[in-house]
């Protein structure tokens, strides 16, 4: 256990063994940017939901369920396509699109067979616009925890959004570091200089809401965080997602999910180069990952003006910590 002080000008950061941990549990309990589905019936999508194997399905509608065989445990589905039903390739057991068991050869001396248990766990599953996200064990309602990005954004043209790729990054840090990172604008000037170019960092500022924070880059961008690793990063051209995941308390791996409005303001602004501040952001949070296993360090303090999402995101890790 461990606690951060609610006024930032005492507050200390959290101590440097946090970061030897991944916090299972908590993410387990939280929501998570699902992978994009290509259109058309039959299309499945596998993934990995924090330590869960799960898939997307679509038939009439868009479904997530677990895609562990509920014979012994084979994954069902191991690529993205499209197909009329699911069949586990370890021993035939079968299931609809839907994740319902249909059928399995060689039990028919089974007793009480088969039973609901015998098809695929559904999980909770929502979305935003064309966004999809999913949780194992949801803690928040997904309404409450999406609000303040739908109440800011509900003037923005979110029917006319088109996918445009996804880009995945490994980093050598731990994903809370990375978080903590993306959460203060204070580095700026300092670690991006072309991104220093096209904002107005003086005008800067940090909003915390229940369950999150937006920073406001003055005409250049809102940057939507909510807890603990969803990222939505709200330009004049679109949408850049950020999905967090972890691997290991030092390896993190971090999904750029493009959406796009307006093409033609994609090539101003701040959102322009994308991949040179992220090649940025790695380097130091790489550094820092570095830096907290050093027995010479044990905790830090915040800027009362610049850390404000920073300091929100430790007491939310506080209050969630088991």
């Amino acid at each position: 256990m461990f606690d951060v002080d609610p006024d930032i000008r005492k507050a200390r950061t959290p101590p440097a063994e946090l970061y030897e941990k991944i916090h299972r549990k908590l993410l387990r309990k939280s929501w998570h940017l699902a992978p994009h589905l290509e259109d058309g019936e039959g299309r499945v999508q596998p993934f990995d939901l924090v330590d869960a194997p799960v898939v997307l399905a679509r038939s009439r509608e868009v479904r997530c369920f677990s895609n562990v065989c509920t014979h012994r445990a084979n994954l069902v589905v191991t690529e993205a396509g499209c197909v009329n039903s699911l069949r586990c390739r370890y021993h035939g057991r079968k299931f609809d699109l839907a994740g319902k068991f249909v059928s399995m050869p060689e039990f028919e001396g089974a007793i009480d067979f088969p039973r609901k248990d015998d098809n695929l766990r559904a999980v909770a599953f929502e979305s935003l616009g064309p966004l999809r996200f999913a949780s194992i064990d949801p803690e928040t309602k997904f309404e409450a925890w999406i609000d303040e990005v739908r109440h800011r954004t509900n003037d923005r043209p979110w029917s006319r959004l088109a996918y445009a790729g996804t880009r995945d990054y490994e980093v050598k840090a731990h994903w809370a570091l990375y978080v903590e990172n993306y959460l203060e604008g204070f580095h700026i000037p300092f670690v991006h200089a072309g991104l220093n170019k096209v904002i107005d960092y003086p005008s800067y500022t940090t909003e915390t809401f229940e369950h999150g924070s937006v920073q406001i880059a003055k005409d250049a961008a809102l940057y939507f965080w909510l807890f603990p690793t969803t990222m939505i990063n709200v330009y004049p051209w679109g949408l850049s997602l950020n999905a967090v995941m972890p691997l290991a308390p030092d390896r993190t791996r971090v999904s750029f999910v493009t959406w796009v409005w307006d093409e033609s303001k994609r090539n101003e602004g701040a959102g322009v180069d994308l991949h040179t501040v992220e090649m940025e952001d790695e380097a130091v949070v790489e550094a820092v990952q570095k830096g907290v296993r050093s027995p010479l360090y044990t905790r830090g303090r915040y800027s009362p003006t610049r850390e404000i999402g920073t300091h929100h995101f430790h007491r939310l890790l506080a209050r969630y910590w088991q």
